[in-house]
């Protein structure tokens, strides 16, 4: 499950480009809170610490508590704007989590034992479907991944959402079909496709070259037969 993690702030009384361009120039990066029908506050995190929660990775699966001089809150972030060049925060929404405590987020899912998987020993693929499930959950018990564990799976075999153990409190939020997560997808031997290759690039029997194309030359071991030669012309009758 992931922690929560805690970032201070300050409150920020100015919104717009100017007063977010001004916080960067002090080292800070601009943020705002929103949500839980309650009015947006607009604030500034300090850039060294948000970049190290950042680099710890799940940044924006992970609930965080936001102490903003004193006030707590307890947020997702739903959007982190970077610097197209140097891939560095500019900007963060937060989102407040409602009274209950459950929260709407994307988990990854991990596949394990490849290898001891039939299926993909004899050639075939892992085709994921979904990379990611989107699932409702308590905002202290965000899971890491979902594990599918692939050991003994053939060719053919689907893997279904109903099939992914969840914790409690967890549940996918499409829950009116048991949707496809992966399969294990057959792969065309080699000799299939080499065969298959040979096949398109066989002209089609008796077709008729194409204008300005080469004869085929002929088969290894038989000689071309040769032209016959025009009949000598006969000399001209004295007169």
């Amino acid at each position: 499950m992931a922690e929560l993690i805690t970032l201070k702030a300050t409150a920020r009384p100015r919104a717009g480009k100017g007063a977010a361009r001004q916080a960067r120039r002090d080292g800070n990066v601009p943020a705002v809170i929103y949500g839980n029908n309650e009015a947006s506050e607009t604030i500034n995190l300090e850039y060294n610490e948000l970049w190290k929660q950042v680099l710890r990775g799940h940044f924006t699966s992970t609930a965080i508590e936001l102490d903003v001089e004193g006030k707590k809150h307890i947020v997702l972030a739903r959007d982190v704007q970077v610097d197209p060049v140097r891939d560095t925060p500019l900007h963060v929404d937060f989102q407040r989590v409602g009274k209950d405590g459950v929260i709407r987020v994307s988990i990854p899912m991990h596949f394990v034992n490849e290898t001891q998987s039939p299926g993909l020993k004899r050639g075939g693929v892992l085709n994921i479907v979904r990379h990611d499930v989107e699932v409702y959950c308590p905002y202290d018990r965000i899971p890491r991944f979902f594990e599918i564990n692939l050991e003994g799976m053939e060719i053919g075999r689907s893997i279904h959402i109903s099939e992914v153990s969840m914790p409690e409190g967890v549940s996918p939020v499409i829950k009116n079909r048991d949707f496809t997560v992966a399969t294990i997808a057959g792969a065309l031997k080699g000799g299939d496709d080499e065969a298959a290759s040979a096949d398109a690039a066989a002209p089609a029997a008796g077709a008729a070259p194409a204008a300005g194309a080469k004869a085929a030359p002929a088969a290894a071991g038989k000689a071309a037969p040769a032209a016959k030669a025009a009949p000598a012309a006969k000399p001209a009758g004295k007169k």
